[in-house]
């Protein structure tokens, strides 16, 4: 067992800049903390297999690195390549989201283990799959044929926060205490199980591995970010994040996600005085 902290790290916006890269002090950072015995947790949105590749490219195949996939319906372990916990949710809420998405005009998919799955081809379809690399399965009757429990569902509007904001209202009497709806950035709208967000991820992941909650920070960028910055014992908003983030976090980084910022928290908190930022 390791004996140091436990890092939780946003992807998108966090860890990658704008160009979808990991920079080079971000790299030697993690490498670093990893040296000293320190666990990282790359904690994401996107499905395992988005995730693997970025994770990959790090050398994040280690014992103590792992990572939240589906904003926290898996739990994964990188060095045994095997999921630790999953949760899903029941193909008759898959199916009712999909009709009052189609109801309102706005599109939505899923995923299997390894694809996107969704209707037709539109714009949001190869926007998303274009940022994660992902590829997708079209499944005209969808609804019909979706035979396995999937991890999460997400609708995309990439003109208006608006109506994805009216469509989480719309629904909200049937989805309550069934599903967990959340922004993971203004043209995103997730909907994952009930109790399920990268906070809970969080408190899970450290249970099983025995590890301290005294002893984990998460950084992040954006609203599906808040639930994490909130459970770690250190929260901590990267300088680009939106503002909720940051009103959420105990720091809040002075370098951005093109800067470095992932090296600013692993230097500040891993190798830093952590007692001045112990909440």
């Amino acid at each position: 067992m390791k004996k140091g902290r436990i890092l939780f790290t946003d992807i998108d916006g966090t860890l990658l800049s704008d160009d979808m890269m990991v920079s080079a002090g971000n790299r030697r950072a993690i490498e670093k903390a990893l040296e000293h015995e320190n666990y990282v947790v790359a904690a994401t949105g996107r499905p395992i297999k988005s995730g693997k590749a970025v994770v990959e490219k790090l050398g994040l195949t280690m014992p103590g690195c792992y990572m939240i996939a589906f904003n926290g319906s898996v739990l994964y372990d990188c060095h045994a390549d095997r999921i630790l916990y999953e949760e899903t949710i029941p193909i008759p809420y898959v199916r009712r989201l999909f009709k009052e998405a189609q109801k309102a005009g706005l599109y939505i998919q899923t995923y299997d283990k390894t694809d996107i799955l969704t209707e037709r081809q539109t714009r949001e379809l190869e926007y998303y799959s274009g940022r994660t690399g992902m590829s997708y399965k079209l499944m005209p009757n969808l609804q019909e044929n979706l035979s396995q429990e999937p991890y999460k569902a997400l609708l995309i509007d990439l003109e208006s926060r608006q109506k994805l904001a009216d469509f989480q209202k719309a629904n909200e009497s049937w989805t309550k205490g069934i599903l967990n709806s959340f922004f993971s950035n203004d043209a995103y709208l997730e909907y994952c199980p009930a109790d399920v967000n990268k906070g809970s991820a969080i408190q899970r992941l450290c249970s099983l591995l025995d590890i301290p909650i005294e002893y984990t920070v998460a950084v992040g960028d954006e609203w599906n970010d808040i639930s994490m910055i909130q459970a770690a014992h250190i929260g901590v908003a990267v300088k680009n994040a939106v503002a909720a983030a940051k009103e959420a976090a105990d720091y809040v980084t002075e370098r951005d996600n093109d800067h470095d910022a992932v090296a600013e928290v692993i230097e500040k908190f891993l190798f830093g005085n952590w007692i001045d930022f112990a909440v």
